[in-house]
């Protein structure tokens, strides 16, 4: 069964990786407990590459920013559809105050991806 992924690419104030870590911890566990396959959350560390387009780029980072990259593997689209469903409802997302997040959410670039090749 071909599985699906939900990424996030988030371009984040430096300052705020620590506190990003934090809720990622926290979202990691409730993800998980919900069914998801797997969740990586990862900073950008090698992004100046000559000759491609950076992250850093597409996510319009600015010079205080480093870029997070981020990813929930599920067993379908539709098995990733019941697990947020959970996950939305459970109290430890559910009451979560957009307002104390360490990145700015508007800046957040979002998609469902269907897995075309898995190397594991």
């Amino acid at each position: 069964m071909a599985k699906y992924v939900d990424g996030f690419l988030i371009p984040i104030p430096t300052r705020n990786i620590a506190a990003y870590k934090k809720l990622a911890k926290k979202a990691s566990k409730v993800w998980l407990d919900h069914g998801a396959l797997a969740y990586f959350e990862t900073t950008g560390d090698d992004l100046a590459v000559k000759g491609v387009v950076s992250f850093a780029k597409v996510a319009k980072a600015k010079r205080n920013e480093t870029v997070i990259l981020s990813w929930i593997v599920y067993k379908s689209k539709a098995h990733r559809n019941a697990v947020n469903k959970k996950v939305m409802e459970d109290p430890r997302i559910a009451n979560f105050d957009p307002e104390i997040m360490p990145f700015d959410s508007k800046k957040m670039t979002y998609g469902g991806f269907k897995v075309l090749v898995e190397g594991i």
